[in-house]
């Protein structure tokens, strides 16, 4: 049996889907590229915008038409947001959302034993964290690794806290057990991602500040043999305290690199998102961090076109991420979510406003780029 495995949307997919990939050999099955033919087709599914929704469903459909005879099984959040609609699509054995992924092989083979397709789609409502197993990341020196489920954050022009649930952290010694098999396995450098990174071990036990108990498993990972290079995903400015980088400035192996979420840089569209944090005190984060790493590559996302973004709010961001100097933008144009608050914001932008704004801070990227990596001339 042949087994082929596509992932639409974020790192913490990529980490989920190589896990999936990794179960259905265990099993036996002969893993192929996806272009190829084969018995089944796992597709690990986005809906963080309108246009992830649309890439998952016609990929599927693709799947069913040029390979008739195949199983499809649908993965992560869109099966997770819509499981009962995803079931209805020819091919489709198996919709499993983003529980429940350690048992994707027995869940598969029970739907083709029994002829019926299965909603094995779980309640995210008191859900724990799932510890998958990885040992590689297919064909990189590179290998994410997840630590960090779900989000409370509930900003107004996300859908990802209803289909991922509640922040739930993985124990930091499963984290170094899988640490330790990566090295193991002939993997330098690991990348720590989750959904909501900044929220890491706030369920595990107090904490005195945030970001606490992320050094100390980064801190165990720069201890193990065979890493040699440490990276973060997505963070908050919240965590970059003086207390977090005294720790993170003493470790050896991590990568003098942050990817620090901003999404704008004007304080009214900042209060509208409902993001934790103002523009001002997001700056004093990036200066703690510089005090530490006055080299350091900062990067971020930024959302153009938000309901009620005016000329002059735009403006403020260009303004601001200039000042900051960030060494790369993820830009995207605002994607209107049905079921979030800033869908029902008045102020919608016209599609091509939002292109024209994002393809202005994409230019704009592309300079402080430049200007970054020229600092290193020779």
């Amino acid at each position: 049996m042949k087994a082929a495995f596509h992932t639409l949307g974020c790192k913490v997919n990529q980490y989920d889907t190589e896990a999936m990939l990794e179960s259905f050999e265990r099993a036996g099955y002969e893993i192929v590229p996806f272009s190829e033919e084969a018995d089944v087709y796992l597709i690990n599914t986005c809906t963080v915008t309108g246009t992830g929704d649309q890439k998952s469903l016609k990929l599927m459909r693709r799947v069913a038409r040029e390979h008739p005879s195949a199983g499809i099984i649908a993965a992560g959040c869109l099966a997770q947001r819509e499981a009962q609609a995803l079931l209805q699509m020819d091919n489709v054995r198996l919709v499993i959302g983003v529980q429940r992924r350690g048992e994707v092989v027995s869940l598969y083979e029970q739907a083709l034993s029994s002829g019926q397709p299965i909603n094995a789609v779980a309640p995210l409502k008191g859900a724990s964290f799932e510890s998958l197993f990885v040992t590689r990341h297919e064909g990189k020196t590179r290998a994410t690794m997840k630590i960090q489920e779900g989000c409370d954050r509930n900003c107004a022009y996300c859908i990802i806290p209803s289909v991922r649930g509640p922040i739930r952290s993985r124990p930091i010694e499963d984290a170094l057990a899988e640490a330790r098999r990566l090295a193991d396995h002939g993997v330098p450098e690991i990348v720590l991602t989750g959904i909501h990174l900044t929220s890491y071990g706030r369920d595990l036990g107090r904490q005195e500040y945030p970001g606490q108990m992320l050094a100390t498993l980064l801190e165990g990972i720069d201890d193990l043999d065979g890493v040699c290079r440490i990276r973060m995903g997505s963070l908050e400015p919240s965590v970059l305290s003086e207390k977090f980088m005294q720790r993170a400035a003493k470790l050896d192996k991590f990568a003098h690199q942050m990817h620090v979420a901003l999404q704008s840089g004007s304080e009214g569209v900042l209060r509208r998102m409902g993001r934790s944090y103002t523009a001002a005190g997001y700056a004093r984060h990036i200066d703690i961090l510089r005090q530490f790493w006055p080299e350091a590559a900062v990067s971020t996302d930024m959302i153009a076109g938000f309901p009620g973004e005016t000329r002059e709010e735009f403006d403020e961001t260009i303004a601001f991420v200039r000042k900051i100097g960030f060494s790369h933008l993820h830009v995207f144009p605002y994607s209107q979510r049905e079921g979030t608050r800033a869908a029902e914001m008045p102020g919608q932008l016209l599609m091509n406003e939002k292109r024209a704004r994002a393809q202005e801070l994409i230019c704009v990227s592309d300079e402080m780029k430049r200007e970054y990596v020229a600092r290193f001339d020779g």
